[in-house]
């Protein structure tokens, strides 16, 4: 790697560099008594491509399609979408589009591929990983261009104000080549990063045979289901729909939980069971009583309330620096620690970080949004969700590597063609092979649920097998969303198959050549015995 080029807008800032052969560090800090507004940091490195890498650029959050691609494969997503449907749907809030810099078809043509905090070239089993060490001072932007053979790497700090005598640190970047475990354990060791101390979990959550339309029956009919599972379970978790609208927290939905929540987590935890739910703490949609009561709670763009998508009655992304939202959120997080909930999927988290500030870019808001809800959830768990990943490294104890699964393998034909986070069961399962460097040393991996009922899918078996095969082999959350009571033999036989593979020590993965699909051979070790496994994802 050699530093080509290197962009530091305005002029004159005092800059200290620290460079080795694999870690370059710069530090900006204002040469004079006045503020400073930073426009561009950018640096630009020269690596030797070739035609055989399969390369790999993480995803601007959670949800993000994360594949490893070939040189002639290109992200297609949002090129095609007229600005009149972003607008009304928000494909692009959901992604970096909202705030990075637009990706031009020529840019596609000259092999241009972008990811964020991270990224490698992989030439057979050697890995060459390009990193950020330092995603709490903004997110970083990594982007190939296997044309000229360049590596680049740009910080979103865009307006972000430096003040007299502090030092920020810009770029940190470090590179590794080898092993795949060596080069991350190298990533991981330069960040002093640990995963948080958590188990595999296996468990059941509501979303994806119901979604919004849960019930009191509902629930209760599913927990009475659980019993039937050959393996006891550790977790049964209650997802969005229990509450009136999306961010009226404390107001849950009378008719459809005339009882309350509290009554069905006191069931929950009498089955043994850990408990869980799901909030959204930085979000609230557009018909809440929380932006009817207290629009000014909000982000705010030119003059309208900021859209985090066309989620619910729509998505508005709240001011994580309002004491008042602060209180909100400590407050409505404690009222479900009191019924006993000890796990809290928290949904939708990039919404803290839809706008900068003169004073913080959006990695840094991001980084202290995830470190307040750390305080806050103290001693219970949390599943992270819909975050930019570096964000919540060390933070939390779960977290999702990919977007939603879809009832059909890769959702409906007219939704290809937009934004990269939507929901697709091809792209999670790719995702969680992709992503599985991360699992154990920044949280455990959450690869989204399983499916192995009949009913209310159009999954075929195979791909039903498949997915929850990978979901068990690269994740640590092993969740289904199946009513357990209508399981045959057969499929209470295969849910305690997966638990035991869900324990098993991967050895090696050995991916092929990129391409509309891609082989896996997984060597591992399960209960003393090696064995090899072929996937094709």
């Amino acid at each position: 790697m050699k530093l080509l080029n290197l962009t530091v807008l305005p002029a004159g800032l005092q800059q200290q560099v620290c460079e080795t052969d694999s870690r370059y560090t710069l530090t900006l800090t204002p040469a004079g008594d006045e503020a400073v507004e930073l426009e561009e940091v950018s640096a630009v490195y020269s690596f030797d491509f070739t035609p055989e890498d399969a390369l790999f650029l993480n995803g601007y959050q959670s949800w993000t399609y994360s594949p490893e691609r070939s040189r002639k494969q290109f992200d297609k997503a949002m090129q095609f979408v007229p600005r009149a449907l972003d607008r009304k749907f928000g494909f692009s809030q959901y992604g970096d589009g909202y705030f990075a810099d637009p990706v031009y078809r020529k840019d596609l043509r000259a092999g241009y591929k972008k990811g964020y905090s991270y990224a490698y070239a992989r030439r057979g089993q050697l890995y060459y990983l390009f990193a950020s060490v330092a995603e709490q001072t903004g997110f970083t932007r990594i982007v190939f261009n296997t044309a000229d053979n360049t590596v680049t790497f740009k910080k979103d700090c865009h307006h972000r104000f430096l003040q007299p005598g502090e030092a920020y640190t810009a770029l940190d970047l470090i590179f590794c080549e080898g092993g795949e475990n060596v080069v991350f354990d190298d990533w991981f060791r330069a960040m002093g990063v640990r995963a948080l101390p958590a188990e595999p979990k296996v468990g059941y959550t509501s979303w994806y045979n119901c979604y919004q339309n849960i019930s009191e029956e509902q629930i209760l009919r599913d927990l009475e289901g659980m019993r039937s599972l050959p393996r006891k379970p550790d977790i049964f978790q209650i997802d969005d729909g229990f509450e009136r609208f999306v961010g009226d927290w404390l107001d849950v939905d009378g008719k459809k939980f005339p009882n309350g929540v509290a009554p069905i987590i006191e069931k929950i935890r009498a089955e043994g069971y850990q408990a869980g739910i799901w909030l959204a703490p930085f979000v609230a949609e557009r018909s809440s009583a929380l932006f009817r009561e207290h629009p000014d709670w909000f982000q705010y763009r030119d003059g309208q309330p900021v859209f985090t998508g066309a989620n619910w009655s729509g998505g508005l992304a709240l001011d994580p620096y309002n004491e008042e939202v602060r209180a909100y959120i400590r407050r409505s997080i404690q009222h479900y620690k009191d019924m006993g909930v000890t796990l809290f999927k928290l949904d939708f988290l990039y919404a803290a970080c839809m706008t900068s500030r003169p004073d913080k870019c959006r990695g840094e808001i991001m980084a202290e949004a995830m470190d307040f809800l750390r305080e806050v959830c103290g001693d219970a768990e949390i599943l992270g969700c819909g975050v930019p990943l570096a964000s919540a490294f060390g933070k939390v104890e779960y977290c999702r590597i990919g977007p939603d699964m879809s009832l059909d393998f890769d959702d409906k034909f007219f939704m290809r063609f937009f934004h990269n986070e939507r929901p697709s069961t091809m792209h999670t399962q790719r995702n969680t092979v992709f992503r599985r460097q991360l699992d154990g040393r920044a949280f455990r991996n959450d690869p989204d649920v399983f499916l192995l009922r009949d009913e209310n899918t159009s999954l075929t078996p195979e791909q039903k097998h498949t997915l929850a095969v990978v979901n068990a082999l690269f994740g640590s959350v092993l969740f289904a969303s199946d009513d357990f009571s209508k399981y045959d033999e057969k499929k209470r036989r295969l849910f305690e198959a997966l638990c035991g593979l869900q324990n098993a020590e991967l050895v090696s993965v050995a991916p092929g050549a990129p391409g509309k699909t891609q082989q896996i051979v997984v060597q591992y070790r399960e209960n003393g015995e090696d064995k090899t496994m072929r996937l094709t994802v």
